[in-house]
């Protein structure tokens, strides 16, 4: 069984956030909650939260990922993430990003100042231990890189077919403190969907893990989350161009890798209410 906060630092987190799309022209203060439950290969191994606020073009995000299910019986780590910043136009510009978790006894921690979508100064325990075949982090990589809970706020203009291919078209370039590495996402679909607080319409988008520097390019691991199979659904809730998680698949050496949605809950949506229980 491997830790939860490993596996988050290179997917989980920056997913678990979702893909919220949101209008910076808004003025209204928006809130969304979710419960998320994470399975491997078919058993509960950890329940995730999400909190997310917008106030106009200002955003607050925060996550949470523990042990649950079977996951309590091994060291499958624990932790959590928070973010804030503001939405410029068609990009997101984060302010700070701090990151805590622990697995195997050992605490891992982040703390990033940001602006202007650069990593201005950070804080990371603990360091990697030297290794000449690791592709040394550079000023360039911590330029044009956002966090990863950042990295999970598209904005979008509205438009007629937002909700499909273009919901989907982007790469998400992020910094976590110790790697930098690209999200790839690519359109693969619709489904509908229903129940565990939304009905209706879900974007599929199929997920690529790029990495770019601080790896090791020899590591089995690296070699098998570059090739590894992705997706994530996202579903818009309170209004077309808000949408949040609504289920993220991840295949790994140990089976798949499920963070679904169980509750969903969103405040200040306004008349474009979605279905919700």
């Amino acid at each position: 069984m491997f830790g939860l906060s490993s596996l988050g630092r290179l997917v989980v987190l920056p997913l678990l956030a979702g893909a919220l799309l949101v209008s910076p022209a808004q003025a209204k203060k928006n809130s969304v909650g979710g419960v998320y439950a994470i399975s491997l290969a078919g058993f509960k191994i950890g329940r995730g939260t999400l909190s997310l606020v917008m106030q106009g073009n200002a955003y607050s995000a925060k996550v949470t990922v523990a042990p649950a299910g079977i996951g309590t019986l091994f060291s499958t780590g624990k932790g959590g993430a928070e973010a804030s910043g503001w939405l410029v136009g068609s990009k997101v510009v984060p302010s700070k990003y701090r990151m805590a978790s622990q697995a195997a006894n050992l605490d891992f921690y982040v703390n990033l100042n940001q602006g202007s979508r650069n990593i201005r100064s950070m804080e990371v325990a603990p360091q990697f231990k030297p290794n000449k075949e690791r592709i040394k982090i550079t000023n360039r990589h911590k330029r044009n890189a956002i966090d990863p809970l950042s990295a999970a706020l598209m904005p979008v203009k509205r438009s007629k077919d937002s909700f499909g291919p273009k919901a989907c078209s982007r790469k998400l370039p992020i910094f976590d403190g110790w790697t930098r590495f690209d999200i790839k996402l690519s359109y693969e679909g619709t489904k509908e969907v229903s129940g565990r607080g939304y009905d209706g319409t879900v974007v599929v988008c199929k997920a690529r893990w790029v990495p770019v520097a601080g790896h090791r390019p020899s590591k089995e691991s690296v070699k098998y989350m570059a090739k590894a199979n992705m997706e994530v659904w996202i579903a818009p809730m309170g209004r077309d161009n808000v949408l949040i998680p609504y289920r993220i698949a991840i295949d790994t050496k140990n089976g798949r890798l499920l963070v679904e949605a169980t509750k969903l809950t969103i405040d200040g949506a306004g008349s474009d209410q979605a279905a919700r229980r």
